[in-house]
């Protein structure tokens, strides 16, 4: 398919209403919402809090990885210094670690971020819904004049 073709089919599917939309938007059967613009998207903590703990699990994956890293750069000790392939494996060596050791700093930094990011959007949640009820019992609706409640 040429880009050209691709791009109009891409077009078509967009003015179809068949374009991207957010999973969480409705219309995905695994939240069961209806996609249809009526402000059905709900955050959910328990979720972030899952997804902070699937990517904190990615720091085991990575801490075995460094220990197998490590493992294997045992053999090649500083008697190798000598030799330019030696030499140059070891700074790839390092670099590696030194990425590993920042991915899994990250990781940290992302499942915090994301626990925090549903502890707020949960809590904002809890807030809205709140003060609409204060509203509702400050502006209590008033009885009904007249109308089928006089039997008319």
């Amino acid at each position: 398919m040429s880009w050209d073709d691709e791009w109009a089919a891409l077009k078509r599917e967009a003015a179809d209403g068949r374009g991207l939309q957010l999973a969480s938007a409705g219309g995905g059967s695994w939240q069961g919402g209806s996609g249809d613009g009526s402000g059905d998207v709900k955050s959910k903590r328990s979720v972030w809090t899952t997804a902070g703990r699937e990517v904190q699990s990615l720091r085991g994956d990575i801490a075995k990885a460094l220990t197998k890293l490590e493992d294997e750069q045992q053999g090649l000790g500083a008697g190798a210094s000598g030799v330019q392939s030696a030499a140059a494996q070891q700074d790839v060596y390092r670099s590696w670690k030194r990425y590993l050791e920042a991915l899994s700093g990250r990781c940290g930094a992302i499942q915090a971020q994301m626990e925090k990011a549903g502890g707020a959007l949960y809590g904002n949640d809890a807030a809205v819904k709140g003060s609409f009820s204060k509203l509702s019992q400050k502006y209590e609706d008033t009885p009904a004049v007249g109308g089928r409640q006089q039997g008319k």
